[in-house]
Order: structure tokens, then C-alpha cells, then sequence
């Protein structure tokens, strides 16, 4: 040994030095195919370009114009995570793009846009016979169909006109002399990311906001911002809905809970009645048993006649309790739908929702029976309802016939 270096310690560490041979090695540079789509952080913005980190010693590059807005403004920020499609490599420098602007010179990329599904800006020039005539990349002229312009059937094509939107090429032929582009694959590509993002994120029975995007006779459907389902008509209201466009509008904001997401076979469904208060809670004060009431006749039955007493509460009224202590074959005979009918509470059984009812008897036409039925609108008018209170009632009316 050195007597200079005698009873110093080596700085040679083989552990740590081998980590960092190891991590240099890892630090290969990004090979990529032309067309993949990569994420990576912006390292630095010029007055030209802007910089992208790919990770180990490879960067990337990518026009600024892609990133100014009508105004000119560049809405991005060094650190700032974006999406970026490859485009080609010279000089070990890797050109990328977000998308194919309009701006772009010549149409050396749109094979390679064609091949690799890379989307494209272009401005919507005419409408031409069986679509619209689109230029892309700079001075390039493209083909819409009608039918790959949007999501729904094009109904006025003047709205299309003028528009800047992205495409995606579906048809290159004749060494890109006839191009064929697509703005519905966009879209379509957009919501089923969106569809993706949710599926981490809703629950069955959890309440969100949605809009109405259809009316139909079964029901309405409503899109909660990416995702569209069905709202049927027996989920709108606790009540009884005839029609639908009665309760709602396309348009109208709502709050829904999500009563099913069938991911694979891509069927979803609301409720609104379930973000409604339930009319059957404290149903035993509202209507307690032995109570009179008003209610309307809702559907009629071979067996008898369902009466709405409250939107939600329907009781039913059996047939043997018509046509005061005579025999009819049908309800019909005595009833009619709409019309107004005074009920007493019969029976309640909360757990199947069930209500009997009783027609106000002869009896109570009398003057006792007066008195008893002013008494009962009184308590349902002037007091919560509670059967202590009936059950006084009714024990003074009993003990007013003894006397008689």
C-alpha cells in the first residue's frame, strides 16, 4: 500500500456505485413506433416549440402553434402532463404532435396519421352530395359522410359549416389524393374514455346530476356527463305518470340515483323518485286507520277500484264495499275513473304499501254519522293524526248510542 494513502478510508463504495451503473443502464433512450401515443411532462416552452420529457435521456418536441388559442394565447405551463402522438425521428430529435393542425405543411404525416388513428384538425368548407367537403393539413381536401359527421343523423347541415373540428382519417387511397375522415370516431372515442373514468368512480345507488336528452313513452333519458341511460317512466314519481313529457323536458336538469350499470352490455338506469321524499313515511299519521278522506278514483279492476288519497299513496277499495249493500258485477257499474270518492282508512300494511279502504257507509249519512265525519275532518285538519285522538272520538260516538 501507498504510504501517502496509508490509514485513509477509500471512497469507493461497490454497492452504491453498481445502483448507479444500474440506473444509467435503465436510462436507455424511447424507441417508438410512428403513431404511439405516449404521456409526458412538458421540460421547457420556447418561442417555437415546446419540450417534452420522455423519461431517461430521451426528449421530444412538438410546434407551440398547437398549443395557442384563437387569441394566441399558449395555455400550457412547464411541468404541465399532456398527450402526444410520435411522429418521426432525424438526428436523434423526436417530433411529436397532439394532432394534425390545420397549418400543417404539405401531407407528409397523413399516412401515417391514417395508419396510426393520429386525429387531425380541419375546417368544415360545403356541403357537397352525400356529406361535407373538409380541409386538413393546410391545403388538403377531405370527405365527411353525412353519417360519420356526428353522433345523432345530421339534420341541419348549415351548423356544420365554418367549423373548425378533429377528425380522424378512415379512408387513404390514391396516395392520399382521396381521403375519407371521420368526426363521429372522435366522438365516439371521447365518450367511451369518459365511460372509463366512470366506471372507477360510480356506484349503483349513488345520486348524481344528469341532464334529459330524450322523451319517449316509457320513459326519458337522461345523460349524467359521458354516460347515457334509461329513466323509466315508473322511476320519474312515486305517483302515477300518464305522460311522460307532463313531468319533464329535453333539457331539464336533474338529480337521479343510479339504480344499475350493466358495463357490459352497456344498459344503464335512474330513479327520481328515489332522491324524492317517500310518501309512505309516517303513513300511519298521515292516514291512520279508521280516518276519512278525499281521493279520486286512479284505475278500476274486476275486483274493485284503486283510489289515489296523495301522489304515492294509492288504497285499494274492494269490490263488496260498492254499491251500498247491493251486488254489482263490475266497479264500473258504480265508479268511473277521475271521479271523487270519500274513503275511510280500512287497514295499512307499510310493508307491502298497502292501504284497504272503505266506502263512508249510509250510516254515516245520518246525523250522528254527520257529526262523526265533521269530528274526523277536523282532527285530520287541526292535529297530527295520531290514533289517541280518533280513538276518543270514536269512544264517545259508542258510548252516545248506549244512551240511545
Amino acid at each position: 500500500m501507498d504510504e501517502e494513502n496509508e490509514g485513509q478510508v477509500s471512497d469507493y463504495d461497490p454497492e452504491e456505485n453498481f445502483e448507479e451503473l444500474l440506473n444509467q443502464s435503465l436510462k436507455a433512450p424511447v424507441r417508438l413506433s410512428a403513431g404511439e401515443k405516449v404521456k409526458a411532462v412538458i421540460s421547457n416552452i420556447t418561442k417555437e416549440w415546446v419540450f417534452i420529457d420522455l423519461g431517461g435521456k430521451s426528449e421530444g418536441y412538438i410546434p407551440i402553434d398547437e398549443f395557442r388559442d384563437d387569441q394566441g394565447n399558449v395555455a400550457i405551463k412547464e411541468g404541465d402532463t399532456i398527450s402526444a402522438f410520435f411522429l418521426s425521428s432525424k438526428h436523434n430529435e423526436m417530433l411529436f404532435t397532439t394532432r394534425l393542425g390545420r397549418d400543417s405543411t404539405g401531407n407528409e404525416h397523413l399516412e401515417d396519421a391514417y395508419h396510426n388513428r393520429i386525429p387531425l384538425e380541419g375546417l368544415v368548407e360545403n356541403e357537397i352530395k352525400g356529406g361535407f367537403e373538409v380541409k386538413i393539413a393546410g391545403n388538403v381536401k377531405a370527405f365527411c359522410p353525412y353519417s360519420q359527421m356526428g353522433l345523432k343523423r345530421v339534420e341541419n347541415a348549415a351548423e356544420y359549416i365554418g367549423q373548425q373540428l378533429i377528425f380522424k382519417i378512415i379512408e387513404y387511397s390514391e396516395k392520399g389524393r382521396k381521403l375519407v375522415v371521420s368526426h363521429r370516431i372522435v366522438l365516439e372515442e371521447e365518450i367511451q374514455r369518459q365511460k372509463e373514468d366512470l366506471r372507477l368512480s360510480l356506484k349503483e345507488g349513488m345520486t348524481v346530476r344528469g341532464e334529459i336528452t330524450s322523451i319517449r313513452k316509457f320513459g326519458a333519458f337522461v345523460d349524467i356527463g359521458g354516460l347515457e341511460g334509461l329513466l323509466p317512466i315508473s322511476e320519474i314519481s312515486w305517483g302515477r305518470v300518464a305522460d311522460v313529457g307532463s313531468s319533464l323536458s329535453v333539457g331539464q336538469g336533474v338529480d337521479v340515483m343510479i339504480k344499475k350499470l350493466d358495463w357490459a352490455n352497456d344498459k344503464f338506469s335512474f330513479s327520481l323518485k328515489e332522491v324524492l321524499p317517500d310518501p309512505w313515511e309516517g303513513i300511519e299519521l298521515k292516514f291512520p286507520e279508521g280516518s276519512a278522506h278525499t281521493g279520486k278514483v286512479a284505475a278500476l279492476m274486476a275486483f274493485g277500484a284503486f283510489v289515489t288519497l296523495e301522489p304515492g299513496v294509492d288504497g285499494l277499495l274492494h269490490i263488496s264495499e260498492l254499491g251500498k249493500g247491493k251486488r254489482i258485477n263490475n266497479p264500473r257499474e258504480v265508479l268511473s275513473i277521475g271521479q271523487t270518492v270519500e274513503v275511510k282508512i280500512g287497514k295499512i300494511d307499510k310493508a307491502q304499501r298497502r292501504l284497504s279502504l272503505k266506502m263512508v257507509s249510509e250510516a254515516d249519512d245520518s246525523e250522528d254519522g254527520n257529526n262523526y265525519k265533521a269530528q274526523l275532518h277536523e282532527v285530520n285538519k287541526n292535529s297530527s293524526g295520531s290514533l289517541g285522538t280518533l280513538g276518543d272520538i270514536l269512544k264517545k260516538q259508542m258510548e252516545k248510542k248506549k244512551r240511545k
